[in-house]
């Protein structure tokens, strides 16, 4: 599992970099373009869920039901750990 995350943090660093800049964009805003700016960091962070669920979802399908259910839970902590902003999105 920590090897996944490791390489989907290598495959997505862009992406992992795009939130970390919206996340400064969003705490930078003023008032009037925060609402915006916020959506945009919602986004980014809902394409990071998406590529975590995504791998999660792919592993699991190779297990049997009540493996794949530990895995799962097992993931959605770890990646929750790793990624905190994304808690919640799994």
């Amino acid at each position: 599992m920590r090897r996944q995350l490791d390489l989907l943090t290598e495959d997505e660093a862009e992406l992992l970099a795009e939130a970390d800049e919206a996340e400064r964009a969003y705490d930078a805003a003023e008032r009037d373009d925060a609402e915006e700016a916020y959506g945009d960091y919602q986004l980014v962070l809902d394409a990071l869920a998406d590529r975590l669920i995504d791998l999660r979802v792919t592993y699991a399908a190779t297990l049997d039901e009540e493996a794949a259910l530990e895995y799962e839970a097992a993931f959605d902590g770890a990646a929750m750990k790793r990624f905190p902003p994304l808690r919640g999105r799994l």
